[in-house]
C-alpha cells in the first residue's frame, strides 16, 4: 500500500511491525525496514495514522 503526502509517495508493506510517533514525525517499520515521515502539522500525522490503522 502506498500513501501520498505533499507529492511524496511512501510505500508501506504489511505487516507493519512498529509505529513510533513524536509530534509531527512518524517512523513506520515494515518488512522493508524503517521509514521516517515528517508532517507539517498534527492533523496530517493523525490522518496518516488513521489510514495505517484502517488498512
Amino acid at each position: 500500500m502506498s500513501y501520498t503526502y505533499k507529492g511524496m509517495i511512501y510505500s508501506i508493506k504489511s505487516p507493519v511491525q512498529s509505529i513510533s510517533v513524536n509530534k509531527n514525525n512518524i517512523v513506520v517499520t515494515d518488512q522493508n525496514g524503517s521509514k521516517l515521515i515528517k508532517f507539517t502539522n498534527v492533523i496530517d500525522s493523525k490522518c496518516f495514522l488513521a489510514w495505517i490503522y484502517n488498512s
